[in-house]
């Protein structure tokens, strides 16, 4: 069997849902799992259940006696949901148990979400919402009208954020289902929120390159005469810095989109119908939360766009540099023809002077020669010696001049 098989398979089983029957609180706390923050947590929980969780696992549920603890681990993010019943008498909106109390102080500055679900029968249920400290709440008929779900979305003094579901016909299961499908758009949603500071801070930067990208556009444009380096070395360094911003926020943009799919999937899921003149709770959450999705698709796509200019421009001023350095290839060229030039005829000069020098001093050669005859008693006519030595010394000039064009061809 191939190792992963089971793995793979026992995905489908992977991240069940607490199944319960109300009333009950569910405490829910996720948190960004920086500098292996999961490991520390489940440190404290092993300290509680009295034995060590196991780290390697995605989820894990832990019977804690009355109550049922759940942690799961995802790749950015480490949750905890707690389960416990609600008292007959027991007050709605409890404080957290110690555990989580602890956990959430210790690790406050990782915490993203902290979300309490209080589940009531209907029977339990007065019918006003505000009854439960909600001001202005948002509501919805979800499941098929065998639920209600209500919720102000303001945050407690303890940073809670506090929703009431009353129960009208879920059985456990599907109870189980819908309060894991709520817990999971308020976290998915504080995930694709935290691209949303980048995004306003690379607004900004984006700002200041598009500026930048038009300063250098114009000086292109207009300073034609002006060398193309300049400009390339200007334009490759703003390609740089957006290299560099693109790869500090690309990972952070695409898990915004990931996280936004899962909360509208988890709100169509939710099957909501209006009560009364309240908003549906899936259209006050898109409503807020859908723009800062596309603020940040629109950064994102922003950034790319303007990359793609400055490669184009780039591509430009590379052309135009080319095309100089061409002209200065072809001008160096032009020189080298012109000296080749000069100094070929430097050298037909040079060649003509030898032949003449090379002649006179046979000339002289062969005077010398017949002086020394007529001393020697030899008369020889003066106008012998002019047939004689004039093709003689014509020849030998023509010979001269042929060897100097041969070694030349060769």
């Amino acid at each position: 069997m191939h190792p992963q098989r089971a793995r793979l398979h026992n995905e489908l089983h992977a991240r069940p849902s607490i199944y319960f029957e109300e009333p009950a609180h569910l405490h829910h706390y996720a948190f960004l799992d920086d500098d292996d923050i999961a490991a520390d947590i489940l440190g404290r929980v092993a300290e509680v259940v009295g034995r060590t969780p196991d780290i390697e696992a995605a989820q894990e549920i832990l019977d804690l006696g009355d109550q049922t603890l759940k942690w799961e681990r995802h790749t950015e993010f480490f949750t905890l949901t707690l389960l416990v019943p609600k008292p007959a008498r027991g007050e709605p909106w409890p404080s957290p148990p110690p555990l989580l109390a602890e956990i959430a102080a210790e690790h406050s500055r990782a915490l993203i979400n902290a979300s309490l679900i209080l589940v009531e029968a209907e029977a339990a249920w007065g019918g006003d919402a505000e009854a439960y400290g909600f001001r202005d709440p948002a509501g919805s008929s979800v499941g098929d009208g065998d639920a209600t779900v209500w919720s102000d979305f303001r945050l407690t003094a303890a940073g809670v954020n506090r929703l009431l579901l009353v129960n009208r016909g879920l059985n456990a299961f599907r109870l189980g289902r819908m309060t894991r499908r709520l817990l999971e758009i308020e976290t998915y949603r504080m995930m694709a929120s935290l691209a949303l500071p980048v995004a306003k801070e690379m607004s900004l930067e984006l700002r200041d390159h598009e500026l930048e990208l038009g300063e250098l556009s114009e000086r292109n444009t207009e300073d034609e005469e002006e060398s193309s380096r300049p400009l390339l070395a200007a334009i490759s360094a703003l390609s740089a810095r957006l290299e560099r911003s693109g790869a500090r926020s690309r990972q952070r943009f695409s898990a915004t989109e990931a996280y936004a799919r899962i909360v509208f999937n988890r709100i169509e899921e939710l099957r909501e119908e209006r009560l009364g003149d309240r908003p549906r709770l899936g259209t006050f959450i898109l409503r807020r939360f859908r723009p800062t999705v596309h603020y940040c698709a629109a950064i994102n796509q922003r950034q790319e766009s303007l990359a793609e200019s400055v490669a184009r421009l780039n591509d430009l001023l590379r052309t135009r540099a080319q095309v100089e350095i061409e002209a200065q290839n072809s001008e160096i060229l032009q020189s080298l023809n012109e000296r080749t030039s000069s100094q070929l005829k430097i050298q037909k000069a040079v060649e003509g002077l030898s032949i003449i020098v090379i002649s006179y001093y046979l000339f002289s050669l062969f005077k010398l020669g017949l002086q020394s005859l007529d001393a020697l008693g030899v008369a020889i006519e003066p106008s012998v010696a002019a047939a004689v030595l004039g093709p003689l010394g014509l020849g030998i000039i023509g010979l001269l001049a042929w060897r100097i064009q041969r070694v030349k061809n060769h």
